[in-house]
């Protein structure tokens, strides 16, 4: 499978439960889905698990990447170190679509202790169906770009 449809998850022990249910989500919908873990719920560092799944997007071995903690912050913030990721955390699905129709995000993190289930299922789509717009949105995404040397 190419890397189109291929879409790597991952979570501190927060977001496990929630992390599981995403991915049954998005296989139900046709992706392939790369779930790096964790799986048991021991204390584990969110910057590991936004920096290994940042890894897999950046190299193009998966399409997009979404990715879990307890609030979304802090995963968010190591995924975004990583060159070319364009992370975004959101809590709403306006948010979720204008991260990838206004700045092209290659990933999307949210927080587990900040919305329920089905909210983040309906995240997840509105980040998964929207398509960068380009455009104006273009020359603004690559200014992004450029400051990553």
């Amino acid at each position: 499978m190419t890397a189109s449809k291929r879409i790597v998850l991952s979570s501190d022990h927060a977001a496990i439960e929630l992390r599981q249910a995403v991915a049954a989500h998005i296989a139900a919908n046709g992706w392939s889905v790369v779930d790096i873990g964790p799986t048991s719920p021991e204390s584990t560092h969110y910057p590991a698990h936004g920096e290994a799944a940042a890894q897999l997007v950046a190299s193009g071995d998966c399409q997009l990447g979404i990715i879990l903690c307890g609030t979304g912050q802090g995963i968010m913030m190591a995924a975004n170190k990583v060159k070319g990721i364009r992370c975004g955390v959101c809590s709403d699905t306006f948010s979720a679509r204008m991260i990838r129709q206004h700045n092209d995000a290659n990933m999307l993190s949210i927080g587990a202790r900040i919305v329920g289930e089905g909210l983040a299922l309906d995240i997840v789509d509105a980040f998964l169906t929207a398509q960068f717009e380009g455009g104006r949105h273009a020359t603004r995404v690559e200014m992004i770009r450029a400051l990553e040397g």
